[in-house]
């Protein structure tokens, strides 16, 4: 059974750091994409994924440069570590994962429970 459960959220001061850690289980980490989203009540965008084998990496337009996705395969972790924080990355942070299904070949969404970041000063 896909689990994934995230920690490391908080509250923080403008340009402060947190770092999220994703917890995952019952699925190969290093064979499925995943990824991070945030949801600020306007509906949940990408943040940041990395993609499976080699792990390319992606990220919005408004945390390049201060967030960094990274994935550990042997921990079956998956990390956002975010500096520089602003006001606007606000969220309740979701960790993703895109999982293909061995026998129908289709792919499906995993989600996380969620994780509150706030940053205010």
């Amino acid at each position: 059974q896909v689990q994934l459960v995230e920690s490391g959220g908080g509250s923080v001061q403008p340009g402060g750091s947190l770092r999220l850690s994703c917890a995952t289980s019952g699925f190969s980490l290093s064979m499925h994409d995943m990824g991070w989203y945030r949801d600020t009540g306007k509906g949940r965008d990408l943040v940041a994924s990395i993609a499976r084998g080699p792990g390319r990496t992606n990220y919005a337009d408004p945390v390049k440069g201060r967030f960094t996705i990274s994935r550990d395969n042997v921990k079956n972790m998956v990390y956002l570590e975010m500096n520089s924080l602003k006001p606007e990355d606000t969220a309740v942070y979701y960790c993703n994962a895109k999982i293909t299904d061995q026998y129908d070949l289709r792919r499906y969404d995993y989600w996380g429970q969620g994780t509150q970041v706030t940053v205010s000063s």
